[in-house]
């Protein structure tokens, strides 16, 4: 796990254009920035399949035919916590000619898959046949981050107040007070589901063979800003 601490001085209040007065010059602007990168640990996964045909009834039980059957693989492996089965999108709609007029009908069926339970999600991608894989992605778990949101919080907390007393210091006080703070977190954000390979594509479709993935580094930021009054005690 990395760490990178960003540490900055913003402006000491007052100065040779303020009004006299205006602004107590013994008022000290900081910020201050923490960041960790840590590995996401949710795998994503949207299967999906179309159909079409001249007949709606025909478009749309072809359609749930295909995805009840990926449905039965998905389910032996779900597991609350670990691995999350959900249907997605399922639409039907008319194909119309050139001059007007429907002339068949179309629809697309979707399934999604995902959790922390990297190893059976990836496994679960050569199993169902009756289906592609359309999207694949990575996210951070909500515990993940809110676990390490908290250690980059105290650290970025403990930097802000080492160099509020350092600056003070320097400014040949002896002492500071705290006045208004923020404390900002980022969100570190998923990484986009991207189609994988066609190739691979054909070959999970006819193998129990498991989807490579990686998961790459998410980074989880907390910023302070706030102002400390320097004071001569």
């Amino acid at each position: 796990m990395k760490t990178i601490i960003y540490l900055g001085l913003l402006t000491l209040a007052g100065g040779a254009c303020a009004a006299p007065d205006a602004l107590p010059r013994d008022r000290l602007n900081l910020t201050a920035n923490a960041s960790v990168e840590v590995t996401r640990d949710v795998l994503g996964i949207a299967f999906s399949t179309s159909k079409e045909g001249s007949d709606a009834a025909v478009v749309q039980a072809q359609l749930k035919q295909a995805l009840d059957a990926a449905l039965a693989e998905a389910r032996k492996i779900a597991r609350p916590g670990q691995v999350e089965v959900q249907t997605g999108n399922f639409s039907l709609y008319p194909r119309y000619a050139a001059k007007g007029g429907i002339n068949g009908w179309q629809g697309n069926a979707e399934l999604l898959v995902e959790g922390k339970d990297v190893a059976a999600i990836a496994q679960l991608s050569g199993r169902i046949s009756s289906m592609s894989i359309a999207r694949v992605g990575y996210s951070l778990s909500k515990e993940q981050r809110e676990k390490v949101e908290g250690e980059v919080t105290a650290q970025a907390i403990a930097h802000f107040k080492a160099r509020a007393a350092d600056y003070a210091r320097q400014f040949g006080f002896n002492g500071y007070s705290i006045g208004e703070v923020t404390v900002n977190s980022s969100d570190p954000g998923n990484m986009p589901m991207s189609a994988p390979p066609m190739r691979f594509k054909a070959m999970a479709a006819s193998a129990d063979e498991a989807l490579p993935v990686e998961a790459g580094k998410a980074s989880v930021s907390v910023t302070v800003n706030g102002s400390v009054l320097m004071t001569a005690r």
